[in-house]
């Protein structure tokens, strides 16, 4: 009895049946160079039409897809950069986040999230991100110079954003507070406010931090008396704590309240409209920060200091990656200002033209 032949294999099926198929695979079928198909799959990176078509067509034959971890053990980078950020109640994060991810993604990274329930709670956080092989860290927390140190000890580049060090230069991008904070005061004092109240951000927030220093100091400079400082948590609830709490400590409310965040300062609309009955902005201007999508909303038209989001994150992202696998000379900070948003809360002096 003759036997059988063995069935010919089929023009799109894999090399060999039980494993994945590789960019080999793809270059043997597409009748191109493994660095041809390298190239395909790697962002920005050229290749001619031609070649794309023929990489396209066989890798759908093939069912391929390729081997990210196998990359990078060739290649030594993970293409992970770690994002640390600060688990308080604030709509300015997100947007953050989502700058930062297309960024990311347009270069062929990825990014592993890391959140801080609080600031002192850094150390735990950074221990779990030694853990991960990650190209680079992008950190909106608070670090200590221990932190940096070991940064730099394990060759992970790190760029800070909105934050800097006081004790040794770092590579970071920031918005200004203190000067924002400052205009801010100057443009209401120059309408006739005179008593202000201030609702700051958590204790352990060095943004909420800054921009409480900034507007008290202009205050004082401007000759005014000293604000009333209250302490707040970002969220809606401190903003009417913080109204309640303005009121009651004078007996009145001030002529001008800045808080800390957006949140609060919608808070503080709300309970001085619809608990005190006061007019917002005829006898009384509140304005916040950041120039989140709420503070647009009709109801409210927040006046407000928006930070430039989406340059400061691409401008983290360049930062970044230019730092990995190269060597810096000197870190570089790069400063942005914010923009004053003049929404319908505040009764603010116009800039000489």
């Amino acid at each position: 009895m003759a036997s059988k032949k063995p069935a010919p294999v089929k023009a799109d099926a894999p090399a060999r049946k039980g494993r994945s198929a590789t960019s080999y695979d793809v270059a043997l079928r597409a009748g191109v160079s493994q660095s041809a198909v390298s190239r395909h799959f790697k962002p920005g990176a050229s290749v001619s039409p031609e070649t794309r078509a023929r990489v396209i067509k066989a890798a759908r034959e093939l069912d391929y897809i390729p081997n990210a971890l196998a990359r990078s053990l060739i290649t030594r980078r993970s293409n992970l950069v770690a994002v640390l950020i600060s688990n308080l109640t604030n709509l300015y994060y997100p947007e953050v986040l989502s700058e930062l991810s297309q960024q990311f993604v347009s270069k062929g990274m990825r990014i592993l999230l890391f959140t801080v329930p609080h600031e002192e709670d850094i150390d735990q956080v950074v221990s779990q991100v030694w853990q991960y092989q990650v190209d680079g860290v992008i950190a909106a927390t608070r670090l200590s110079l221990e932190h940096i140190m070991e940064f730099e000890r394990r060759g992970i580049p790190l760029v800070l954003f909105n934050r800097t060090l006081k004790e040794k230069a770092v590579n970071a991008v920031v918005c200004d507070q203190i000067e924002g904070a400052r205009d801010l005061v100057s443009r209401l004092a120059a309408t006739g406010h005179q008593r202000f109240g201030i609702i700051s951000g958590p204790k352990d927030s060095v943004v909420g931090q800054e921009r409480t220093r900034g507007a008290r100091a202009r205050i004082l400079e401007l000759g005014l008396r000293e604000p009333l400082i209250v302490p707040g948590e970002y969220d809606y609830q401190s903003g009417v704590r913080g109204m309640r709490e303005l009121i009651d400590a004078k007996g009145k409310a001030p002529d001008a309240i800045i808080c800390g965040n957006d949140i609060m300062a919608i808070g503080c609309v709300d309970a001085a409209r619809h608990e005190f009955g006061l007019d917002v902005p005829g006898a009384l201007s509140i304005a916040g920060f950041d120039g989140v999508e709420p503070a647009t909303w009709l109801s409210y038209q927040l006046t407000t200091l928006r930070q430039p989001v989406q340059k400061m994150a691409h401008s983290a992202v360049d930062m970044l990656v230019s730092l990995i696998g190269n060597e810096q000379d000197s870190p570089e900070k790069r400063v942005f200002s914010a923009v004053l948003i003049e929404g319908k809360t505040a009764r603010l002096q116009q800039p000489p033209q």
